[in-house]
Parts: structure tokens; sequence; C-alpha cells
């Protein structure tokens, strides 16, 4: 049984959800490429490390999804994402040693690049002469940084970048890194931190062309996107430990709805976020527990990813012990 607003939804009526989703979805133009980089970089990484232990591949997804108004698209419904939370905890995993396949949405906060400007190219470039363009002075570092440490994660083939715009692309890149991460069972991670739409335009129903303003009021029924993560956690990926997060403007509710979420959907961990604190202090539910993560500056904790993924890397680890003990 799935819930939703409480209320059980039998299994096979969310598998029909779900398979509907999936077959009304535009087909993802690059799946064949993105297969076989999925396939190769879970292989590389699922080779025993130096220590003699296998490496672990964390997901983390980051931004929010866009839902089409047409198939053509010009209109769209947004989420709000900066995509500054997964970018930053895809460098902090990084550093704690795991390999990293860091699905984004286009144009939002990459890796290593937080400190640039919100204009790069134009903000850290200046000219020198008519023939002679260079990286600003001021800027210099920080670009250098980035494009050293971003690039030789790539070349170690320990980051891998997959960008998504919409809802449909979304959920069928997620599909399939779940489906692919399930040869390393335990030592496989989704941090699911990215703003997924709650409702969307089937692809059959939808405008062919753009929409006119001249037609008068718009009147158009979204359809509530099927809850996966239960089905991401049970079937698409079932060692995977699973950190689902929970974000609400009203701190009131916060920690209940993020409970909830953990028991509807069988996360091992949800990070909750209330939106004004969200860059200051989250709070990691788990069954049994609540731990309040708080950027520290004194204690040298710059953010509050620093910290967080501190503490997941501390609880995967143990996960991934009593996996190897129940197994055996």
């Amino acid at each position: 049984m799935a819930l939703t607003n409480g209320l059980e939804i039998p299994k096979e009526v969310l598998d029909a959800e779900i398979k509907s989703f999936f077959d009304s979805a535009p087909p993802l133009k690059n799946k064949d490429d993105v297969s076989e980089k999925l396939e190769a970089f879970v292989k590389k990484n699922s080779q025993p490390s130096g220590n003699g232990g296998a490496k672990r591949v964390v997901c983390v997804t980051s931004g929010g999804t866009t839902v089409p108004l047409e198939q053509r698209c010009v209109h769209y419904i947004d989420n709000f994402s900066s995509g500054h939370r997964g970018a930053a905890s895809t460098e902090y995993f990084l550093k704690a040693g795991y390999a990293v396949i860091f699905l984004y949405r286009r144009g939002t906060c990459q890796p290593y690049s937080r400190s640039l400007p919100d204009d790069p190219l134009l903000k850290c470039l200046e000219i020198v002469d008519e023939s002679n363009i260079q990286v600003h002075q001021s800027h210099s570092q920080a670009v250098r940084s980035a494009i050293t440490k971003t690039h030789a994660a790539v070349a170690d083939g320990l980051l891998l970048k997959l960008p998504f715009t919409t809802i449909f692309e979304y959920l069928q890149m997620l599909q399939m890194v779940a489906f692919t991460m399930r040869s390393i069972g335990p030592h496989a991670m989704l941090y699911l931190a990215a703003a997924v739409s709650d409702f969307y335009v089937p692809w059959k129903s939808m405008a062919a062309h753009k929409i006119q303003s001249g037609s008068g009021p718009l009147d158009m029924r979204l359809v509530q996107v099927p809850k996966m993560l239960l089905v991401l956690r049970k079937d698409w990926s079932p060692m995977a430990f699973c950190i689902s997060f929970k974000l609400e403007t009203d701190s009131k509710i916060l920690l209940e709805k993020a409970d909830m979420s953990l028991r509807k959907y069988k996360m091992h961990m949800v990070v909750a976020n209330e939106l004004l604190s969200r860059d200051e202090e989250v709070v990691v539910v788990t069954s049994n527990e609540k731990i309040s993560v708080r950027r520290n500056k004194p204690l040298g904790v710059d953010d509050v990813e620093s910290a967080l993924i501190e503490l997941l890397v501390e609880r995967h680890s143990a996960y991934v012990e009593n996996s190897d003990y129940d197994q055996d």
C-alpha cells in the first residue's frame, strides 16, 4: 500500500499510475547515451578500492523540474530551486571518497562553482587588448579552482553529470540511475535533493503548439505526479540507502510532514528544510530521532552541507556494515 493525504492507495493502483506516466512521457532523446554512461560509471566504481572495500556511489539530484504546457514548449510551470544544496553536497561527497552521479537541472548551481558570480563568463573575464581576454584577477583563484577540481573529478571517473529540465526527463533518468545502481546493493546512496513537481500535464493532452493569449482565460487540468518514492525504495533500488528532502514554508508543520514522509515512503532519512532558515539549519529525521544540523562558522563549518554530509556518510557506513552482516 502507498499513502496519499493519509489514505492508503492499493499498490496495483499506484503501479498503474506510474505506468501511465511513463507510457505517456516523451522518450528521452539521448536515452542510449545516458544508459551507456551510467553502466560504465557504476561498473568502474563498483570495483574494490585501495583499502579492499567497494567504493560507494551516490546519486545527488539537484535543482527543480519544469512542467511543459505545450509539446513544443514555450510556457511551463517551474519549481523553485537554485541547486545550491545539491552542488555543495556533491563537493562534500567527493571529498568523503564517494563517486557521484550528479543529476541536475540545466542552468542551476554546479559543484565547485558556488563562489563564482551569477554571470561568470562576463564578470570573471576582462579585456586586456583587442586580441587578449583573461580572467580578472579578483576571480582568478575561484575560476582556476572550479575548473581544476571539476576536471579532476570527471577525469578520475568520480563525477558523472547528467542534466534534465522537465519532470518527464527527471523521472525517466532517476529510474535509469536507480536500476543501474541495483548492482552495488547497499553501497549505493540516493540523495534526492531535487525539487520535484507535484502536478503535470499529460503529454497526450498537451497543446502541440504555443498557447495563444488571445484565446482568453486559460483553463487547464493538471494531473498529480505519481508518488514514486515508495516504488523507488521498494522496487527500483531496494538495497540503496535513501535520503529524501521535505521543504515547507511553515515551520509548525515541517517536522510532522517530514516524519510522515519517512514512514510513507520507507526512507532511511528525511532532511527537513524550512524555507527561510534552510541555509543555516536542517533537521535530519530518522525512525527514532531528530538530529539538528547547523552551520557553525566559529567551529569551522562554513555551510550546513558540510556537517550534513558528514552525518550521512557516518550513517551510510553503519548501514553498509549491517547489510554486509545480514547478507552473511
